[in-house]
């Protein structure tokens, strides 16, 4: 009797650290809300306002008269979306290459790679441009979509993934089959390897969603671009920034991210529960 309590209490004890958990996460998204309701003046006032105000439809009013949201957002989700189907197809078939293939120069192709993981992309972005204006690029979304339609971390993580999550029963099997490599591709390796997909395209949408500096080297023309870079527009000069109008701009930028992330979580617990009953 004394272990059951024992064990309840313990139960008690991280959900109540899971609750405080949930809430301190959740306060600045909470905090981001409130303040999207208020204007400037409210925000800074004292004591601070925790409660919704009522000038969330005024403050995006003054957000559309602005900026083109919808024309930066558009631009975003083209990049966005554009990068992340590339970047799940090349990066995981160059994965499935590296994790179940043996070929000449394959560790010195992978340690190639884990050098290029570990270029900081500020030292990427001047010969990065150099090489899109050459091409004609700059200004254009093609100087977004184009580089980042592969990169190393995605092939990296996709090979860790692939090498446990594929057995090499399967690739046999297939082989005997008569699956070509394409076929082994989509029908052996994609099916097994759905939930490493969604985190990869979860982090591969939200890291070009939210990107702000190449986009603002890349796309040289003000009418055309990208909607954090629209956003950073709406910050004045001489303390004359409307947070209220801000905050709201950054909260309606946080749906389209909020939205993947749901569809993509979905996919991995989807698929987690799946192979647990499986096992």
């Amino acid at each position: 009797m004394a272990s059951i309590k024992g064990y309840r209490g313990r139960g008690i004890a991280l959900h109540a650290v899971l609750v405080l958990g949930l809430l301190l996460s959740a306060f600045p998204f909470y905090w981001a809300v409130i303040m999207s309701t208020h204007t400037s003046t409210e925000i800074f006032s004292y004591p601070p306002k925790l409660l919704p105000g009522s000038h969330f439809l005024e403050n995006v009013r003054s957000l559309f008269d602005n900026i083109d949201f919808f024309g930066s957002m558009f631009n975003s989700l083209l990049v966005a979306v554009s990068v992340t189907v590339l970047v799940l197809f090349f990066d995981s078939l160059a994965a499935f290459v590296f994790a179940k293939f043996a070929f000449p120069g394959k560790r010195v192709l992978f340690a190639l790679l884990m050098l290029i993981f570990m270029v900081p992309m500020q030292l990427q972005a001047i010969p990065q441009f150099v090489i899109m204006a050459k091409l004609g690029w700059i200004g254009s979304m093609t100087s977004l979509i184009v580089p980042a339609a592969a990169n190393a971390f995605g092939i990296f993580w996709m090979r860790q993934y692939m090498k446990s999550a594929i057995h090499d029963e399967l690739i046999d099997a297939s082989k005997l089959d008569g699956a070509g490599f394409l076929r082994q591709y989509w029908h052996v390796a994609l099916p097994v390897v759905r939930p490493g997909l969604a985190f990869l395209g979860i982090f591969t949408f939200m890291g070009q969603w939210n990107d702000y500096a190449w986009p603002l080297i890349a796309l040289t023309n003000p009418d055309n671009v990208t909607l954090q870079v629209a956003l950073s527009q709406l910050n004045g000069t001489h303390g004359t920034t409307d947070y209220g109008m801000v905050m709201t701009g950054a909260l309606l930028a946080l749906v389209p991210l909020l939205i993947v992330f749901a569809i993509g979580a979905r996919q991995i617990i989807g698929d987690l529960a799946k192979g647990a009953v499986r096992g």
